[in-house]
């Protein structure tokens, strides 16, 4: 059996030395396009920086040594450029040579990865603007920052590359700028999440530039960097990090069925509208695991595991995909952000009923040393209790808490079973009560009617008319540090002693830091028969949103889009 694999790195590398565990006789030949077999693209932004120092650091393989202990022909700077589905066939281009030939299958693995999408712009040419996908183009932007030692740069696109890289320029003192249409960064996070990144990107002196539409560039003395309605930013470089597209041209010129943004159509067993091709990574649509709906997600574990599957079933095994959730997690400088499943824009844009928890518990017990609050949203069907996704921005402990909720929503298990699951306990990991556990707490205190609760986007809505009572039950201290107009302060402590003073008859919208103690309250209230509302993430949660909705506002006398 003579397999054809096109496109090393994650999914054709993770394939060939899994169909070469199974088959020791196949004739396995991969072909990649750059100069580099197997590499860390997560890795990349890191070099640029200094951070990862040696550049064969980022080559997980060569070909000398996957030949020496595999028997796989691994092909460099070769080009597959057509594919004869009747003949078997595939065209193949030595970039290094210029020869052009034949090379016959028996079975394909199509791994052709995704591309940056580079919007036709006036002025996109210039040497100055650069991509990021392959370590290619790595070298070439750490060797433009250590020749040309840029003092600014402009990242335009606010999603994983482009902030990563920001953050490594940031740190060897260059001016960031990030510029970003819409009016957040990272998209696999909700807007209330997305503020407290914004917060620590500007604490750093990166400046965002929030709905800002690049439509060109000029060269002048400097590169500058042409906004719709928004002054030009100079800058000495520029990377283009707006998101990728599936590489599919060699797909769709063979005639194979493409779906969404281009991808390739699979079945779970990774094979292709076409006998015997299979196509696997960032090139492929795949199922959503709580949506069950088409999606394209462009990570490594999933084109990891994919290509596993398509070398299992080449070979007679019978594996099946089950789909992917777009579990991620990334470093911005000493933070951590991670998310899994739907955000509660997805769940709302799906239609879903859909309720949320947010929770701002330790990294690990309180009394030991160096623990550190992280933020929890987690998003379930109300009526099922079934689990739809989870975001947390922290410091230790996030990566953690993320993949347990990624592991229940895997596993099917409802949102007020997490706090039912065991999970390992020492004062310097976690606290008896894991976050994850809490969030149970709350969500089955929820559901069963012991608590009842409102939302940061509803805190302005509430009448100011003295139709309800509401109540930050903070300390005084905290009170006069900053509090929401309208709501009265009485400490929690000495809220029994003041029932008296709260009139029965109104509802009541109780408040206090986190949300735990404005919990604690609503149930003495609700014991002594009042109708009370806990605010869900507490006021550090809301002034965090709220100061960063100013600022939009601020620069955008329109507003904020709805």
């Amino acid at each position: 059996m003579k397999v054809v694999i096109v496109g090393g790195v994650a999914g054709g590398a993770t394939a060939a030395t899994r169909l070469r565990r199974l088959n020791e006789h196949a004739q396995i030949t991969v072909f990649e396009r750059s100069g580099y077999i197997s590499y860390a693209n997560c890795g990349l932004p890191y070099y640029i920086g200094g951070v990862i120092e040696d550049k064969e650091e980022l080559t997980l393989q060569t070909p000398e040594r996957i030949w020496n202990r595999f028997r796989i022909d691994m092909k460099v700077h070769h080009e597959v450029m057509d594919i004869d589905t009747l003949q078997k066939t595939v065209t193949v281009h030595n970039l290094d040579t210029g020869k052009v030939y034949e090379e016959p299958y028996d079975k394909l693995i199509l791994s052709p990865g995704a591309k940056p999408v580079m919007p036709n712009l006036p002025g996109i040419d210039n040497e100055k603007i650069f991509t990021l996908r392959t370590v290619e183009d790595t070298l070439k932007i750490r060797a433009f920052v250590e020749d040309r030692k840029p003092k600014t740069a402009v990242m335009v696109g606010g999603g994983f590359i482009g902030l990563e890289v920001a953050e490594n320029l940031c740190d060897l003192g260059i001016k960031v700028t990030v510029v970003q249409r819409p009016k957040q960064l990272m998209n696999i996070l909700d807007y209330d999440m997305a503020a407290f990144v914004h917060n620590k990107l500007r604490s750093k002196g990166i400046e965002l530039k929030l709905g800002g539409d690049v439509i060109g560039f000029e060269e002048n003395e400097r590169l500058q960097v042409i906004l719709k309605e928004d002054e030009p930013i100079s800058a000495d470089m520029v990377l283009m990090a707006i998101g990728v597209s599936p590489e599919s041209t060699l797909a769709e010129k063979a005639g194979l069925e493409l779906g969404m943004k281009g991808a390739i159509v699979v079945n779970d067993k990774m094979e292709t509208s076409m006998p015997d091709i299979y196509a696997v990574g960032d090139a492929v649509q795949v199922k959503h695991i709580v949506t069950e709906n088409d999606a394209v997600i462009s990570l490594a574990g999933p084109a990891n595991k994919q290509g596993r599957i398509a070398a299992d079933n080449i070979c007679g095994l019978d594996s099946h995909y089950k789909g992917s959730l777009g579990s991620s997690v990334i470093k911005l400088f000493d933070m951590t952000v991670a998310s899994t499943g739907l955000t509660e824009k997805a769940a709302k844009d799906a239609g879903i009923n859909y309720e949320r928890v947010v929770l701002s518990p330790a990294s690990h017990a309180g009394y030991y040393p160096g623990a550190k609050v992280m933020t929890m949203k987690v998003i379930y069907e109300k009526n099922t209790l079934k689990i739809l996704g989870a975001q947390i921005v922290g410091y230790e402990g996030v990566d953690k808490r993320l993949d347990v909720i990624a592991t229940a929503i895997s596993a099917g298990l409802k949102a007020d079973m997490l706090k039912d699951l065991d999970l390992a306990y020492a004062p310097p990991y976690s606290s008896a009560k894991d976050p994850v556990n809490m969030a149970g707490f709350m969500i089955d205190n929820i559901t069963t009617g012991k608590v009842k609760q409102f939302h940061w986007n509803e805190l302005d809505k509430l009448p100011r008319d003295g139709s309800v009572t509401l109540l930050d039950t903070r300390t005084q201290r905290e009170y006069a540090r900053g509090h929401v107009d309208g709501f009265i302060n009485i400490p929690v402590d000495d809220l029994r002693e003041s029932l008296a003073n709260i009139d029965k008859s109104k509802p009541l919208y109780v408040m206090c830091q986190s949300g735990l103690r404005s919990y604690i309250s609503c149930r003495i209230l609700s014991g002594e028969g009042f109708d009370c509302y806990n605010f869900s993430g507490g006021y550090r949660f809301y002034e965090n949103v709220r100061k960063e909705t100013n600022l939009i506002e601020a620069s955008h006398p329109c507003g904020m889009d709805k």
